[in-house]
């Protein structure tokens, strides 16, 4: 039998403010939150963005700084990103197979000045190291072509696993990568590296400011729509999780983040598995856009959009907020 108004009033448990605690249905913490931090050359360096306001660009030991600042916070994982010097950017990115690379020489660093005590999060895809800013390799005609891709796809997640990545993260969205890289981290003897797949990664218009971040902007010729998903889909997405799941990933990444939260939740909702989302650079800089115009107070903004992220079923977030949000719920 149900309850009807004044027997039931909803607004009781309302009231005060340990009744809403109380009540709560969903809890945000610190390690909820992965934090992505862009690398580049140098000692010593820090390059803000301008596109990101608050976020910048950061030399190796600035990046190993950076970390130990994490696990101060309570923050469990970092995600490295590196802004290649386009002279050591070429057609086939080979720049991303290279041990003594960005990305490696940071993973390093974070080891030495961590240990254990973060996660790190590597990006396999080719568009940081590529001269013309496509996430993989491209044919005559300028089409990116998948098997040839994944194949170096494998040695670049090799690369970064023999360096120290805990989490690989192929961004490509290429078909069949994940089984690909699974099978050969496991031959290398690298089986508790986890995969974490960006499984459905859509052609968003959300994604300005971080190719500026990582110098792939003023590059890329055409656009990704031939490999990232049409944001009009959604069963699509569904299908591509399914596959990557069979394939070995871990967990699975949905991105961007607030425009497709109901995918985040139709995919936990019938995988039961882990699920992340990142709220990308456009839905960070829109955010500081607001607050900086007076339309909305930013800490608010930055814990109301994270806990949508929760509330939705993800498992963590992907955010250039963690350290500020870090703060703001350790306060």
């Amino acid at each position: 039998m149900r309850s009807s108004y004044p027997a039931l009033r909803l607004r009781r448990t309302r009231a005060s403010g340990w009744s809403r605690a109380l009540h709560r249905e969903t809890i945000l913490t610190s390690a909820d939150l992965i934090w992505p931090l862009f690398v580049t050359e140098g000692r010593g360096v820090e390059e803000p963005i301008a596109s990101l306001p608050g976020v910048s660009r950061w030399s190796v030991d600035g990046i190993a700084a950076r970390a130990k600042e994490a696990v101060s916070l309570g923050i469990p994982c970092i995600a490295l990103f590196p802004n290649t010097q386009r002279d050591r950017r070429s057609d086939d990115g080979a720049e991303a197979l290279n041990p003594d690379n960005l990305m490696c020489r940071a993973i390093r660093a974070v080891r030495d000045a961590c240990g254990q005590d973060v996660g790190i999060l590597t990006d396999v895809a080719l568009d940081p190291y590529t001269a013309h800013g496509q996430d993989g390799l491209l044919d005559a005609s300028g089409y990116v072509v998948n098997d040839d891709t994944v194949a170096v796809l494998v040695d670049q997640a090799i690369n970064q696993a023999n360096a120290g990545a805990d989490i690989i993260a192929p961004s490509d969205m290429m078909d069949g990568r994940v089984k690909a890289i699974r099978m050969a981290l496991e031959m290398a003897g690298h089986n508790n590296v986890q995969i974490m797949s960006y499984a459905a990664k859509y052609a968003s218009a959300f994604y300005g400011p971080f190719r500026d971040a990582v110098g792939s902007g003023g590059l890329l010729k055409g656009d990704k729509k031939s490999y990232q998903m049409d944001p009009a889909n959604s069963e699509e997405a569904l299908r591509e999780v399914a596959l990557d799941i069979a394939e070995g990933a871990d967990s699975i990444l949905v991105k961007p983040g607030l425009p497709y939260l109901d995918i985040v939740t139709r995919v936990k909702a019938r995988f039961e598995v882990p699920v992340f989302a990142y709220q990308v650079s456009g839905e960070y800089a829109m955010i500081e856009a607001a607050a900086a115009a007076g339309a909305g107070d930013r800490d608010a903004l930055v814990l109301e959009t994270l806990m949508a992220f929760k509330r939705a079923g993800c498992s963590g977030v992907l955010t250039y907020h963690a350290a500020h949000a870090a703060r703001l719920i350790n306060a």
